[in-house]
């Protein structure tokens, strides 16, 4: 169950006009900060993710679940329930056992993979597996050759460029 504050945070972030994907951040950050807690584990940064997202799509975010070809069937079908269930599509069922089993498993997890490094990493994952199209080879081989220093530099004179063209 999600602590009223994110929900509150969440449904704000809706006011605003901000995306589904803004507004489910919300339930992943609580759901990094449990973990950080203690409260429970989590097998990788993924699946405190991937508990964020279910909570997020079961409280009513807009957030659709992943197209085909994207992730397992298995994941599909459960953000297809959780979305049907936050859209009043679907009756979720009371499931206690089920519950308590889940609870217990996440319970014996490691906390330590929603520690900053753990976050940090598997970001780093993600950026590198976007598609190559994305930038051009020599914007990737910049990339990997500069420190984060003059990544930085290149990328605040390129904003100044970008509003200096602009006007």
């Amino acid at each position: 169950m999600p602590e009223r504050k994110t929900v509150e945070k969440a449904r704000k972030d809706k006011r605003e006009g901000k995306a589904p994907t803004t507004q489910a951040g919300e339930f992943v950050h609580e759901e990094i900060r449990k973990v950080r807690r203690g409260e429970h584990g989590a097998r990788s940064p993924q699946q405190a993710i991937a508990i964020g997202l279910s909570k997020a799509r079961r409280a009513g975010v807009a957030l659709r679940p992943p197209g085909k070809g994207k992730a397992k069937a298995r994941t599909r079908k459960s953000a297809e329930y959780a979305y049907e269930a936050g859209q009043g599509k679907r009756k979720p069922r009371r499931r206690p056992r089920v519950s308590r089993a889940v609870s217990r498993a996440l319970k014996r997890e490691p906390r330590s993979t929603a520690s900053r490094t753990a976050l940090s990493k598997q970001a780093r994952r993600a950026a590198s597996r976007r598609p190559a199209s994305a930038r051009s080879a020599a914007a990737r081989k910049a990339a990997r050759t500069k420190g984060a220093a003059s990544r930085s530099a290149a990328a605040k004179k390129a904003a100044r460029t970008r509003t200096r063209r602009r006007r």
